[in-house]
């Protein structure tokens, strides 16, 4: 079974358990990584090359995914919400217009090919400590590579 048929399958009975952990709002488990008032949930996600990451806004503030350019391994596709092609394309779309913002509800998806790590922020809240990081390995299941 993988990993997004078993969330769907434990999903519904979860949300009915940590009800009122998390105020009553039911779980949507068609994501990978949350995001909150400053923070991606989890902070570090594990996958297999092939995998394909959502992003889902799960706060009332707009947020984005954007790879860090320089540090992505080699060969690995640039990825950012709102489609752009650069690092610096994407802070510039941001800072004119707030273009690639996710608002809440809306998601992002990126396929991860290339085995490594690929660290990644929200632009609007980089300052504060919104990063993540996704790791791609063939055992996802291990902590250390």
């Amino acid at each position: 079974m993988d990993r997004r048929a078993f969330l769907r399958a434990v999903g519904p009975t979860t949300a009915v358990g940590l009800a009122g952990c998390i105020g009553g709002r039911s779980a949507n488990t068609d994501y990978d990584v949350g995001m909150g008032a400053k923070v991606f949930r989890p902070q570090e996600l594990r996958v297999e090359p092939g995998t394909t990451v959502t992003w889902l806004n799960t706060s009332k503030q707009g947020h984005t995914v954007t790879a860090y350019e320089d540090t992505l391994p080699e060969g690995a596709d640039f990825f950012a919400s709102g489609g752009f092609e650069s690092e610096q394309a994407a802070r510039d779309a941001w800072g004119n217009s707030s273009d690639g913002t996710l608002f809440e509800g809306q998601s992002f998806e990126h396929t991860f090919e290339v085995r490594g790590e690929y660290p990644y922020f929200c632009i609007p809240h980089e300052r504060g400590g919104m990063v993540g990081t996704v790791v791609v390995t063939d055992d996802p299941e291990t902590t250390e590579e």
